[in-house]
Parts: C-alpha cells; sequence; structure tokens
C-alpha cells in the first residue's frame, strides 16, 4: 500500500504538467538566485524582453519597470532576458543584476545571462521564433504571450514598452482594475 502514494503524486504531477501550455513549460534561474516557473503564468499574459545593460535601448528599462509596476496588480508578467548576443551584455550575471537594479531599479524578474538568437538560443526564444516567425535583430526585441500561450505577438526593438501596441496585446489578457 505504501506505493501507491508515491505514484499518485507522481501522476498528479505529471497531470499538472499536462496542462501547462508547451510554450510555457519553461523553468528559469533569475538574477537574484530564485527560480520561476512560467506554468505558473499561464493564466496571464507575459511580456518578454531580450536585454542587454550596455545598449543604447537600456533606457527601455524604465518603461518595462513602469509597465510592470502599472500592471502586476492586474497580472502582468514582465521577464528580462539579458543576452550578449549583440555583444552589449555585462559579462556577469551578478553585474548585470546590480547594474539593473541600481541604474534604472528594476523589480521585474531578470533571468540568467541567455543565448537568445541562432543555432544556439536557448528553447524558449525558438519557441517564440517559431510562434511569431520573428527573431530578436537586436536588444529589446519584445514578445507579448497571451494567457494560454497560444498566441504570441512580436514587437521589434524601436517600439517602446507602453507603445499603444504592446499595451492593445497586453489589455485583453488582464484582470479587472480593483
Amino acid at each position: 500500500m505504501p506505493r501507491l502514494l508515491p505514484l499518485s503524486l507522481l501522476l498528479i504531477a505529471g497531470m499538472a504538467n499536462a496542462a501547462c501550455p508547451p510554450l510555457l513549460d519553461h523553468r528559469f534561474k533569475l538574477l537574484d538566485g530564485s527560480s520561476l516557473d512560467l506554468c505558473k503564468y499561464a493564466d496571464q499574459p507575459i511580456l518578454v524582453v531580450n536585454t542587454a545593460s550596455k545598449c543604447g535601448f537600456a533606457p527601455q528599462f524604465d518603461a518595462l519597470e513602469k509597465l510592470y509596476r502599472d500592471y502586476k496588480p492586474r497580472g502582468l508578467l514582465v521577464i528580462g532576458f539579458p543576452s550578449n548576443d549583440f555583444r552589449q551584455e555585462l559579462p556577469s550575471n551578478k553585474e548585470i543584476g546590480d547594474f539593473c537594479r541600481l541604474t534604472y531599479f528594476v523589480q521585474f524578474p531578470m533571468v540568467e545571462s541567455s543565448v537568445v538568437t541562432g543555432s544556439k538560443a536557448i528553447p524558449f526564444f525558438r519557441q517564440l521564433k517559431a510562434a511569431t516567425g520573428d527573431v530578436p535583430r537586436w536588444n529589446f526585441h519584445k514578445y507579448v504571450i497571451a494567457p494560454g500561450g497560444k498566441t504570441v505577438t512580436a514587437f521589434g526593438t524601436l517600439t517602446k514598452p507602453d507603445a499603444p501596441e504592446i499595451l492593445d496585446a497586453i489589455r485583453p489578457g488582464l484582470r479587472p482594475a480593483p
């Protein structure tokens, strides 16, 4: 009889994972050492951005943080993916975290430095490319993932985080304002 309990726990865990959309079935280590399981956010809109600390577009961190602060209570998750794909990122995760926190007061989750383009891109970014046909051509490329993970919209570097088209992609998935 004691063997049934571990088996039932395994089945329950498997069913929970089966409910997770394939695009969101990823876990990431964050710059602060904690981890992020995207499956937990399957019913929320997610804004994904590849970032670089030394990029001329780094001031977009301000708008990303404001968006996160304004819409987090309604369910928005903003996630930064630092990347040195375009040779503009700091050399260590600690330096990236310190820079983002001290320069732009970033509170939204930032994943450890990742490859987001080319054949060595992390699986999540390969799936974003497959979903949109669009890859980051520079830093601060954005993807909005609608709740359920089936609809993904890509936005280029020049599109500001608070641009109407990004807000239009995010708002339908938000919870009502309190």
